[in-house]
């Protein structure tokens, strides 16, 4: 099973508090990161693209670097770790992504992926001019696989002559071609973002749930395992939990119901204002799961708090479930978070036992 980081691009991680660890995003902190990440064996890292954050006492993501450029750089300071970035797919055309993607496959020598993210909110958009129009939300998938079309045609050909509802490209050239496959992330919830998936992706992240339900994505993994039936692709699902670990379950835990004291309220109002923009969304879409009221002070993701040695068996849980390919990683202290992870969880874990012991 592999395991990944989502790293933090934007300020203060994944936690909306004030009184969660608090810091702004820079290069040096992510390569940091990264380069831990890869020195503990993690398999891939990926970066989020976010053009506006939520406000609030805690500034909530509003300090955001941007994806692809920061991607190649880590490239730059890394030698194993698969690198993934993220196209806001209103904002850069596909040709042009494409043609970024193939630099930074040349940069890490291969191993380089990109993220597909069609957006839920408005705001972001709306502030550049291209958002267009809330009809977004019923064709943003079409709108995609058309993108992702395009990109695969110029990647496997260097030319692409597509025609299609939303894009129309006339012989349009890109040389040289990437030399590895660079491989698709989705990241959608609804049975449409799941079909998107099922037909284009490589990998999909499902969003886990509650506190120490380490299992509790098995229904959602099993809609993607059922999408996937009627395409006949290999599409694996990335599973996104935060961990919250200390040395003892009773230190762990005063930590995490630290934060939600904390909670900034007035972000978390923009994020739920946000969220009901698009009307045509069901309870499973990325926007209704991440404005849950009970936990929404971290998006509501799958959170494992606990000892090293709990965390450990909760993450084994996680892993056993049918259709689990990864699992992708935040921390309320990213720095401190993988170490502890390197260093005191990953070695009881039975699931990474294998890839520990090739790395030895």
């Amino acid at each position: 099973m592999d395991i990944g980081v989502f790293i933090p691009i934007g300020n203060n991680g994944w936690l909306i508090s004030t009184t969660s660890p608090q810091y702004k995003p820079t290069f040096e902190l992510n390569k940091q990161i990264v380069q831990s990440a890869e020195k503990h064996g993690f398999e891939f890292a990926l970066s989020m693209i976010k053009l506006r954050g939520f406000g609030g006492a805690s500034e909530f993501w509003d300090y955001n670097l941007e994806s692809f450029t920061l991607m190649a750089g880590l490239a730059a300071v890394t030698t194993k770790i698969k690198l993934f970035a993220s196209t806001a797919v209103l904002t850069l055309p596909p040709a042009m992504v494409a043609r970024m993607a193939t630099t930074i496959d040349s940069i890490s020598g291969g191993r380089f992926g990109v993220n597909i993210v069609t957006g839920w909110a408005k705001g972001e958009y709306d502030q550049m001019g291209v958002w267009p129009g809330d009809d977004w939300f019923g064709y943003r998938y079409d709108y995609g696989t058309e993108y992702v079309t395009i990109m695969k045609e110029l990647w496997a050909e260097g030319r692409s002559d597509f025609k299609g509802a939303h894009f129309q490209m006339n012989d349009c050239h890109m040389k040289p071609v990437p030399a590895s496959k660079v491989e698709i992330v989705a990241a959608g919830q609804s049975p449409r973002g799941m079909q998107f998936a099922a037909e284009y992706a490589d990998y999909n992240f499902v969003l886990a749930t509650g506190v120490n339900t380490p299992t509790a994505h098995a229904a959602i993994n099993q809609q993607l395992i059922d999408a996937v039936a009627k395409t006949g692709r290999d599409v694996g699902a990335y599973v996104l939990f935060m961990v919250i670990a200390d040395e003892t379950d009773e230190a762990a835990m005063a930590k995490w119901l630290s934060y939600k004291a904390g909670v900034d309220a007035d972000a978390l109002a923009w994020m739920a204002d946000q969220g009901s923009k698009d009307e045509t969304a069901d309870a499973t879409s990325t926007a209704k799961t991440i404005n849950l009221p009970d936990q929404a002070v971290n998006f509501n993701m799958g959170t494992l708090v606990g000892s090293y040695a709990t965390v450990a068996k909760l993450m084994d849980e996680a892993a056993a479930v049918p259709g689990t390919k990864g699992i992708m990683l935040t921390f309320d202290d990213f720095v401190a978070g993988i170490e502890a992870f390197g260093t005191h969880i990953q070695p009881l874990m039975a699931c990474r036992a294998d890839k520990l012991k090739a790395a030895a």
